[in-house]
């Protein structure tokens, strides 16, 4: 019987089964694509480590068969990750960059829009027209920038398994573009938001005027409501008043619903409106006791003023019957109506007396100063024509005694206009030598006039006042010119 020969111990299968499995060193943290990385690196080193140690302990013989196919690259797995990692991480690093450029170029539209909308809503010029437009048409490249960069985020998945090197670096192309893309757009916009300066400082300026001008409009009317409070506390009705302040309420709504609905221009103009209607509301609520008080005094004042004229009237008909008398009919003719006039301006007067009066109780106080002008009015027109009577009488009787007291105040007005304007010259300047010549010629006419047994000594004081009134029109011709040469 023949012994068998002994085997040689081989300890591949046991020795394999009892290397002990490493461990990955894993520690769950960062996005969900990151662990995935992790993991499939980690299972791949696991497998690369188990393979080397079966070579190393395969006898010499087989190992000496294994190696070239190891080698050979009879497998799909690359040590230690190989290139289609390396690229993963590179088209990573192009996605995250896109993400940047795109963030912030989504920031800076967002801010210009706010921008925007604040000039909109103060200005309405063709400038800020033409600012809209051209955003309108930043916003279309940003449209297109940003669908360009979505569509290539979509368009390749960098965290699945397997991903080969040639689509890692195609993502990396098409993910570096969108970003440039992004850039340039938001360089575009930065320009942009440059050139709005001056738009945006001065809607920023309405803006800031806003605030302050509605509440000072709201001051105003919260300051005339007290103030007619208490002029009403006083006994006075102030109806108008009250009137013209209800009729800012409407005006207070539209304030108050704001800007936002109205427009910032037409806001201010309305609280400036609405301020200043409010503000005299208040001064003439403040007023009106001191309005009643001076209406009460013109009422007594013009009452009394009614009644001396009426007493003065009343002398009229003798001054008149004094110039029949001792004057010719050209002296007086002029003044026949003067007291059936006087008598029923007086009688006008004291009728709207009477109306001032019933107005100054009802407390229409507009219409009590108006009544009141009015008779002020007819009583001056009545003093001054029955004045104008005694007048007339006082300057006839003057002249009758004394018409060489007119004559010579004339001809010294005359002789120094003639020495004003042959000052500093040797012949006088025919535009006013021949007006003084011929004042000279109606001043001698009209001392003629006083030849007759009844003279018109009227005519002789009307004539002599027209000959002054020349001369005087010469005088500041020369004066003028002279000022004006000099």
């Amino acid at each position: 019987m023949t012994a068998t020969p002994s085997q040689p111990y081989t300890p591949l299968v046991p020795c394999a089964q009892q290397v002990p499995r490493p461990r990955a060193a894993f520690r769950a943290m960062g996005s969900p694509e990151r662990r995935a990385r992790a993991r499939s690196g980690a299972s791949g080193r696991v497998s690369r480590g188990r393979d080397l140690l079966v070579l190393v302990l395969l006898p010499l013989p087989l190992l000496v068969l294994t190696l070239p196919a190891a080698f050979a690259g009879g497998g799909t797995r690359r040590w230690f990750g190989g290139r289609s990692e390396s690229q993963r991480v590179e088209a990573q690093a192009a996605k995250d960059a896109a993400a940047a450029a795109f963030y912030d170029l989504d920031t800076a539209q967002r801010d210009l829009r706010i921008s925007i909308e604040t000039i909109t809503a103060v200005d309405d010029t063709p400038a800020a027209r033409r600012a809209v437009a051209d955003f309108d048409a930043l916003g279309r490249r940003i449209d297109e920038a940003s669908r360009t960069y979505i569509s290539a985020v979509d368009a390749h998945d960098l965290d699945r398994d397997g991903l080969e090197a040639s689509v890692a670096v195609h993502a990396r192309t098409e993910l570096t573009r969108a970003k440039d893309e992004l850039v340039r757009v938001k360089q575009e916009l930065d320009r942009f938001e440059q050139g709005l300066g001056p738009l945006l400082g001065k809607a920023e300026t309405q803006l800031a005027r806003l605030a302050p001008a509605v509440e000072r409009a709201r001051q105003s009317l919260l300051a005339a409501s007290n103030a007619l409070d208490a002029v009403r506390g006083t006994g006075l009705k102030a109806d108008d008043l009250a009137a013209r302040l209800a009729a800012l309420a409407p005006e207070l709504t539209k304030l108050n619903q704001g800007a936002g609905q109205h427009g910032v221009p037409e806001t201010l103009e309305r609280a400036d409106r609405v301020a200043r209607d409010a503000g005299a509301v208040h001064a003439e609520a403040e007023r009106l006791p001191e309005r009643a008080t001076e209406i009460d005094r013109r009422l007594v004042s013009l009452r009394t003023r009614a009644q001396a004229l009426t007493t003065r009237s009343g002398q009229v008909d003798p001054v008149l019957s004094e110039l029949r008398r001792r004057f010719v009919a050209a002296c007086w003719q002029d003044l026949q109506h003067v007291p059936d006039q006087s008598a029923e301006a007086v009688r006008q007067a004291e009728l709207k007396l009477a109306e001032a009066r019933t107005a100054r109780e009802e407390q229409r106080w507009a219409d009590a100063t108006a009544l009141l002008s009015t008779v002020r009015a007819l009583l001056n027109t009545t003093d001054e024509a029955v004045s104008a009577a005694g007048d007339r009488l006082r300057r006839l009787n003057e002249v009758s005694k004394d018409p060489q007291r007119e004559i010579e105040r004339t001809r010294f007005a005359i002789r120094d206009a003639q020495r004003l304007a042959m000052a500093g010259r040797n012949t006088p300047d025919p535009r006013q030598a021949r007006p003084l010549d011929d004042s000279v010629a109606r001043l001698e006419r009209a001392i003629r006039t006083l030849e007759g047994r009844h003279p018109d000594y009227w005519h002789f004081l009307t004539e002599l006042e027209a000959v002054r009134g020349t001369v005087s029109g010469v005088v500041s011709q020369i004066r003028e010119e002279r000022g004006a040469g000099a």
